[in-house]
């Protein structure tokens, strides 16, 4: 057998396992279809903000030399990568002072029982999302009552005030009311710098009107005073200053054009917390015609 026929075999021996290996965990792409699940690694977004969180999710970690901050949890089998996400942005588990969260359902707060206690950090949240972190399932009153699942607990739960700032070590988050999603929906608004920059960072949570089949967000009489509330939450992220705009869901705020290896927009864009309020609220009009029209 000559050289190059030996060589011929070996390569028809070897080449179903040079083929078949799957592509390193760093070369996975984000997009808008990403799985909720489907981990990413952690990247710098901004001066002290880091995006911890997988393609589907975000958590959103704000580094302090006095202690960091994390926002959101989501699910608890995201976990691992979460913890791994924050000790590649650098971090201590142990140096997380903090972890704050948009709503109280189990794709934000799912892994928040677990992180608290790898952590030793304190939860905080706003009134009745707050409740529902503590229960550990939704509570009458959640417009997604019948199809939210539920989560492990997490007591105690510190109540922040809207409009009131929060600091937590070297970090200085500001809690905006954004009553909607949920009763107690939470919007987070902070500064980051990088080489004499400073940003205003707005983490705006879900806006849209999502609820089971039985809930009416136009029904007054069962929800006083909720769509007015909803109606304000919107205009309120509005008319925030925001810099870089970052969602609970990456896809709600095109998170994966303006970060990643194909971002093909800029990361700052002064009119994205206006581009979202105007979608959120072309989105609740015609949420709320189908229901007066009898439409679910």
């Amino acid at each position: 057998m000559t050289d190059k026929s030996l060589l011929a075999v070996m390569l028809a021996c070897f080449a179903p396992l040079l083929t078949s290996a799957s592509p390193p965990e760093a070369a996975k792409v984000c997009n808008n279809e990403s799985e909720w699940t489907e981990p990413t690694g952690a990247f710098r977004i901004f001066g002290d903000s880091w995006f911890v969180g997988t393609c589907g999710l975000s958590a959103i970690l704000i580094k302090s030399p006095r202690g960091h901050v994390l926002i959101d949890a989501p699910m608890e089998e995201n976990v691992p990568a979460l913890e791994a996400n924050i000790r590649a942005a650098g971090a201590r588990l142990e140096d997380v002072r903090a972890i704050v969260f948009s709503h109280a359902h189990h794709d934000h707060i799912g892994g928040l029982a677990t992180l608290a206690r790898d952590t030793g950090a304190q939860v905080h949240g706003r009134g009745f999302d707050a409740d529902m972190a503590e229960a550990g399932h939704a509570l009458p009153g959640d417009p997604q009552l019948k199809v939210s699942r539920n989560f492990p607990p997490v007591r105690p739960v510190d109540r922040n005030v809207p409009g009131k700032p929060l600091r937590i070590g070297g970090v200085m988050l500001t809690p905006i009311a954004t009553t909607g999603h949920t009763p107690g929906s939470t919007s987070w608004t902070w500064r980051s710098c990088e080489a004499g920059r400073c940003v205003q960072m707005v983490y705006a949570d879900s806006l849209t009107a999502v609820s089971d089949d039985d809930y009416r967000f136009s029904n007054d009489a069962a929800h006083p005073g909720y769509l007015p509330q909803f109606k304000a939450s919107i205009a309120r992220i509005g008319a925030l200053r925001c810099d870089i705009l970052l969602t609970p869901h990456p896809s709600a705020s095109e998170m994966w054009q303006r970060f990643g290896p194909t971002a093909h927009q800029p990361a700052i864009d002064r009119k994205a917390c206006k581009a979202l309020s105007a979608r959120a609220a072309a989105q609740l009009d015609e949420r709320i015609a189908r229901e007066r029209g009898g439409q679910p």
